[in-house]
């Protein structure tokens, strides 16, 4: 027997959509990477902070040798802050150009340095390859690059859940009950829409602050307006059909009918929406970063990374900028292409 939820043949379609597929496979990818960041990550120091001043804007797979000494006091964390945050180093670690052994302990010549100094207490020596380089602070730019993924998605999910907790209520609201009700929701939500997206987050992000948890609330309160038009023009139309026409007749009391019986039936638009509003929230907050009100350093952000390094794209550091924005890019694709393969699987036109 053929399957034949709605649910499901949006599955079966948005599996034949390759394009839409392998953008769903891409996301859930980045997701995996944003959570197992410190472990992925050369550099496991919470926000991978690890400065060398000496080894700024080093070219990618750039091999560099390091001389770790122990710390004498070391800052136990716990073991699960220490997987999903980062951990202090137990070593202090010197970039050096070379080294000899010698009797009394090691010779070495710290990097880019012509004074030779000595150590007679214990290390080790180790090798680290940049695999994209080092930014302008001299941090590993792929560590940062991992890190930057959370900011992205985090912001993303946030968002977006703010947006439709707010959207879908009021638009179920003004859908459902019309009349006055509808006029009031609609005339906030037409004022909501005449303010610029990007002026609105300044504003709120300049009134609530900069940081990292201001943005989530700052792009979620401006993302939830097409959410309650959708949500709205959809429940005018099931309000009229006949299971709805049912249970007012069986006295079912109104929250019952908007959230049992209409709202799983709006799902399909929201959900599409959702992945638009996703990729929006990914550029919003890029842009916020980029003009310095967004998630504050050390937070390692894309939109950052840019900021910090737009000036070296007229110069033979060009990647250090052109890396994240890559990286922006492919994530807001995915999220479209997702978005598209989303509206036409649950198009029941096809």
């Amino acid at each position: 027997m053929k399957p034949t939820s709605l649910n499901t043949l949006a599955w079966q379609k948005l599996k034949q959509n390759k394009l839409s597929f392998s953008a769903l496979v891409f996301i859930i990818f980045c997701v995996f990477v944003g959570v197992f960041a410190v472990a992925l990550s050369p550099d496991d120091s919470p926000m991978a902070n690890q400065m060398h001043i000496e080894l700024a804007t080093k070219k990618p797979l750039t091999k560099i040798t390091f001389l770790e000494i122990p710390k004498q006091v070391i800052n136990e964390t716990p073991f699960f802050e220490g997987l999903f945050f980062g951990k202090s180093s137990g070593f202090k670690r010197i970039p050096i150009e070379k080294y000899t052994i010698t009797e009394t302990g090691l010779l070495y010549f710290p990097f880019q340095s012509e004074l030779a100094k000595t150590h007679s207490g214990d290390y080790k020596i180790t090798t680290q390859t940049f695999w994209l380089g080092t930014d302008k602070f001299g941090r590993d730019l792929l560590s940062r690059m991992l890190y930057g993924i959370r900011i992205s998605l985090s912001v993303g999910f946030i968002a977006v859940f703010i947006s439709l907790i707010i959207g879908i209520t009021l638009g179920l609201t003004a859908g459902y009950f019309r009349g006055r009700t509808d006029d009031v929701v609609m005339w906030f939500v037409n004022v909501m829409w005449s303010i610029p997206t990007l002026l609105m987050v300044i504003a709120i992000t300049l009134a609530l602050g900069k940081g990292f948890w201001q943005v989530f609330i700052a792009v979620g309160l401006t993302m939830w307006v097409e959410v309650a038009r959708i949500v709205r023009g959809q429940v005018l139309v099931i309000r009229e059909l006949e299971y709805v026409e049912a249970g007012k007749a069986l006295a079912y009391k109104s929250f019952r009918i908007i959230f049992k019986h209409i709202l799983p039936n709006v799902i399909g638009p929201v959900i599409v929406i959702s992945a638009a509003n996703f990729a929006a929230a990914i550029l919003i907050e890029a842009g916020l970063s980029f003009l310095g009100i967004g998630a504050q350093p050390p937070m390692p952000s894309w939109g950052g990374m840019i900021k910090d390094h737009y000036a070296y794209i007229i110069m033979d550091k060009a990647y250090l900028a052109i890396i994240p924005g890559v990286a922006i890019m492919s994530l807001v694709l995915a999220f479209m292409l997702l978005g598209n393969g989303l509206r036409d699987a649950f198009d029941v036109k096809n």
